[in-house]
């Protein structure tokens, strides 16, 4: 009967044990999502920056070149509408960004202000963390230059009117593309939708510029 006993009083103990591994097992399997998740919205400024400005910039003087191309077949009058054009947007794109980030780093401030004005030692580390209207701004022109750049590359060497902007096309086509799958990949959204919409966006911008341009020089003999 003892041994009997003891038997029992053992296997009673092992089933005690088992419980404690299982709960280990599903502590972890709770903990695990944990290490995986990421803060996308931390690129969100940096990232909007330089994809809208490539983007921005490949487009505008794109469809600007395609635009002026409808109408005037020298290669001067392209060249120098796409030179302007980058220069003007990189500009503008750089003020723009300064102005929207100060406008938001004061909101920001003046937030702080009202919500820790008890705590004062906090402000320095705090103050890391607000935007940089400066990087902003250098960001957004630089990123406007380099997609701008891309058609100007392509049509420099180019003599043949028909077969530039069909390069410019297809070369504008292909950059969208590229900076769709990179702030996709970037931002984590979907690859396809994001490249899809980016590239359906780029097509109407320059199919509208060039239409119209062309349609008003037609109609009234402008000469460029």
């Amino acid at each position: 009967m003892a041994a009997s006993q003891t038997l029992q009083l053992s296997s009673l103990n092992n089933v005690e044990i088992l419980p404690i591994p299982v709960i280990d097992i599903e502590e972890n399997k709770i903990q695990e999502p944990a290490v995986d998740e990421f803060d996308y919205s931390q690129r969100g400024q940096w990232l909007r920056a330089a994809v809208l400005g490539a983007n921005d910039g490949l487009v505008s003087v794109a469809s600007l070149m395609m635009g002026v191309a409808s109408v005037k077949n020298d290669i001067k009058a392209v060249m120098v509408a796409g030179f302007a054009g980058l220069v003007a947007g990189a500009c503008s794109m750089a003020i723009g960004e300064f102005v929207s980030v100060c406008t938001q780093r004061d909101v920001e401030i003046s937030q702080m202000k009202r919500e820790k004005r008890e705590r004062s030692l906090e402000s320095d580390e705090n103050d890391e963390k607000l935007p940089n209207p400066g990087q902003a701004a250098v960001a957004s022109a630089l990123a406007f230059a380099v997609g701008a750049v891309l058609p100007l590359l392509a049509a420099a060497f180019i003599k043949q009117p028909k077969v530039r902007m069909a390069v410019v096309f297809v070369v504008a086509s292909v950059a969208l593309v590229a900076f769709g799958v990179v702030g996709a990949l970037l931002g984590g959204t979907p690859v396809v939708k994001s490249s899809a919409r980016v590239l359906v966006g780029g097509w109407m911008a320059m199919g509208t510029t060039f239409g119209l341009t062309k349609l008003i020089g037609i109609d009234h003999g402008m000469q460029i």
